[in-house]
């Protein structure tokens, strides 16, 4: 013990001997002086992740977590160690570019985060070429005053630079014999800040950083430089996967499969067969906007009515990751989710995949698919034939003039009228067809409010004077809010469903069609704009303060929650059977598979979702960042906090082993589609050596 206690004395000694050095010497205010730009570089780089953290992700313990400065600190200063390699005069132009470069991933992510609620992934570049088809949605309701800032990295090192310069500084400092030894020194800091960050990565976080399901997470934990390296490598997955990996992901795929038991019959198995389907892809379609009015005038009069007449499953969620519309099109026809890197419809249109229309198709049913935009967008020409599409009607086979444009195409009203010639076609032709509609109008920024027709989201009373007599007083309230132009959109949006649906019906082709109607995923619209709706102050035109007693809560989780979806399943005579009704019990997009399967007689062994009706309250809803809800509890993966749904209480095993059961299905999914298992020759060829092997 005495022995310990002079070690450590002597320790200490040595420390306050080496600091007094450093004091005498000034050894830190030589390095400083003498490394003015590479310090700049490193400040300016760190102080911009640091803000992107602010602005995504604005929580305290985010924008200031220490493990992801740590990491952002340690990866500017091993690339920015190699400077040093580099005579003193030249190497401004290697820290500009490198500063140029972090300060465009930081940009880019901004932007990115604020549209997708999620950080920006290599794998999408390839979307880049059709940028002009929504250029102006970008320009308008993304790119912000905020996603500028970043700009003050690269400025401040050119001021210095020149500062620099003017002092004749770089010739002061240029010592030959000293490059390399400054160079390996710094190199060395890097290695030691890396294995301190090491040393406090735990067990979850080197899992999550693996799968990247959870982006926010990976950024949180490590930075948004190491997590967009580590992106860049997961985006090569599919170049590699031929070589690695491929018998662990389909050993797993075979063992969950094996296990999964399901009822596969219930009160509704068949009640559809040999009906036709028309699938309508509600853009940006909100559950909450169909429970509102403004004076009077419900938002949504049409969905309202199909959903009283047809099955509402009112607690439907979207699960889209970065490819949104793609995302959804994908889950809902083949009951998987979207891969962890990239998007499916992208990166892997060349896969086998069993979908509704494919299944549908072995039945005897044309298919086809109508969307009046570009058919290269989102890769659809390719994707939608292998999803079992016999024809994809796009842009090209309608006539798109400037008079019926809205928003970012073909306005919803024209895209209807035009399709229903084509559809009547189809319907003389075949005896059975599938078919999927795709709207647009209702699609982000949501500014061609002239265009919308006329609703106002204010709020209108009549007043009586003191005279007696009477005038109308108006409120702003949603008025010139983005909120508020979302629900002028869905309402036009609206009001075109109302229409096509009457024409459908005066041609005749209601009579033997199912009406399946789906919100692609939520509109993205601010949280501030869902305060102001729930705690407007009309006397003041402002919000309500927190500390009255009319104040309505609505903190992230309400609005995660508030994120849902209508799907609405229809026929004209539904109501009369006795068919209506409202289904309440948590459901996800890749449970319209199977429920929609029972029903229509066709059934996909490898779905990942499962019949609402048979399941029912026992449901779990699997986001692709990891999070998951079920009708008792809502679970937050990035912050492992969970909010409780019932007045029942939630324990940790309940929260472990749905958590286990997320993260299996994630990555059982994500096989499918990369390895592409549902291949038969694959399949056969894998199972020939699994059972070869015992297995």
């Amino acid at each position: 013990m005495k022995r310990m206690k002079n070690r450590f004395k002597n320790i200490q000694k040595k420390i306050i001997e080496m600091i007094k050095k450093i004091k005498k010497d000034h050894l830190i205010k030589e390095y400083f002086k003498n490394n003015v730009l590479f310090i700049t570089f490193v400040l300016t780089c760190v102080l911009n992740s640091t803000i992107l953290r602010f602005f995504c992700m604005s929580t305290l313990e985010n924008y200031l977590s220490w493990k992801a400065v740590l990491a952002d600190l340690t990866v500017t200063i091993i690339i920015g160690s190699f400077g040093y390699f580099i005579k003193a005069k030249n190497r401004f132009s290697y820290y500009l570019t490198l500063d140029i470069i972090l300060t465009a991933i930081c940009m880019i992510n901004s932007v990115y985060y604020t549209f997708y609620t999620s950080f920006a992934s290599i794998s999408m570049l390839s979307l880049t070429q059709y940028i002009g088809d929504v250029g102006d949605a970008v320009v308008e309701n993304v790119i912000q005053l905020k996603d500028l800032i970043y700009i003050i990295g690269p400025l401040i090192l050119i001021i210095t630079h020149y500062k620099l310069k003017k002092k004749n500084y770089y010739k002061k400092i240029e010592v030959k014999s000293e490059r390399k030894k400054k160079a390996l020194k710094t190199l060395g800091l890097g290695g030691a800040l890396a294995a301190i960050f090491l040393i406090t990565m735990t067990s979850l976080d080197v899992t999550r950083f693996i799968k990247q399901w959870n982006k926010e997470y990976i950024v949180m934990r490590f930075g948004i430089y190491v997590y967009q390296i580590n992106d860049v490598i997961i985006s090569l997955q599919p170049k590699i996967n031929s070589m690695f990996g491929y018998d662990k992901a389909n050993k797993q795929f075979q063992e969950y499969f094996a296990d999964k038991k399901e009822v596969k019959t219930n009160e509704y198995t068949n009640i559809f067969e040999g009906k036709n389907v028309l699938v309508i892809h509600g853009e940006s379609m909100q559950t909450n906007a169909m429970s509102l009015q403004f004076n009077g005038q419900p938002v949504t009069p049409n969905l309202n009515k199909l959903a009283s007449e047809g099955m509402f499953f009112s607690n439907y969620y979207s699960q889209v990751s970065v490819g949104t519309s793609s995302d959804t099109e994908l889950t809902f026809n083949t009951s998987l989710m979207p891969t962890k890197s990239g998007t499916a419809f992208v990166s892997y249109s060349d896969r086998t995949y069993i979908s509704t229309p494919s299944l549908l198709k072995e039945k005897g049913y044309y298919t086809f698919s109508m969307h009046a935009n570009n058919a290269d967008f989102w890769n659809r020409r390719a994707m939608h034939k292998s999803l079992g599409y016999n024809r994809f009607f796009s842009k090209s086979d309608y006539k798109v003039t400037q008079d019926n444009i809205i928003g970012l195409g073909l306005s919803d009203k024209e895209f209807f009228a035009q399709s229903i010639p084509k559809i009547e076609k189809i319907n003389q032709e075949n005896e059975n067809w599938y078919g999927l509609l795709i709207m647009l109008s209702n699609h982000t920024p949501f500014s061609d409010v002239e265009k919308y027709g006329e609703f106002p989201v204010d709020i209108k009373e009549t007043v009586t004077k003191e005279d007696g007599t009477t005038e109308e007083v108006v409120y702003p309230y949603m008025e010139g809010t983005k909120l508020g132009n979302y629900f002028k959109s869905i309402h036009y949006a609206d009001s075109a469903l109302g229409d096509f649906i009457k024409q459908l019906d005066e041609k005749g082709l209601l009579d033997n069609t199912v009406i399946v109607l789906y919100g692609d995923h939520d509109g993205r619209l601010p949280r501030s704009d869902y305060n102001r709706l729930y705690n407007y102050d009309k006397e003041t035109d402002s919000i309500l303060e927190k500390t009255d007693p009319n104040y309505k809560e609505y903190d992230s989780y309400q609005y995660e929650l508030g994120r849902k979806v209508p799907l609405i399943i229809w026929t004209k005579d539904m109501e009369k059977q006795g068919l209506n009704q409202e289904i309440t019990n948590v459901m996800g997009m890749y449970d319209a598979m199977p429920t929609l399967g029972n029903m229509f007689g066709f059934y996909n062994e490898y779905q990942l979702g499962h019949d609402i009706f048979n399941i029912k309250d026992k449901n779990i809803v699997v986001f692709s960042n990891g999070n998951w809800v079920t009708n008792k509890v809502y679970y937050n993966s990035q912050k492992g906090e969970y909010l409780s749904l019932s007045n029942e209480a939630i324990s940790e095993e309940e929260i472990k082993e749905n958590s286990i059961y997320a993260n299996k299905l994630l990555d059982v999914s994500n096989n499918i589609i990369v390895f592409d298992l549902l291949n038969k020759k694959n399949k056969e060829d894998v199972m020939l050596q699994y059972t070869k092997k015992g297995n």
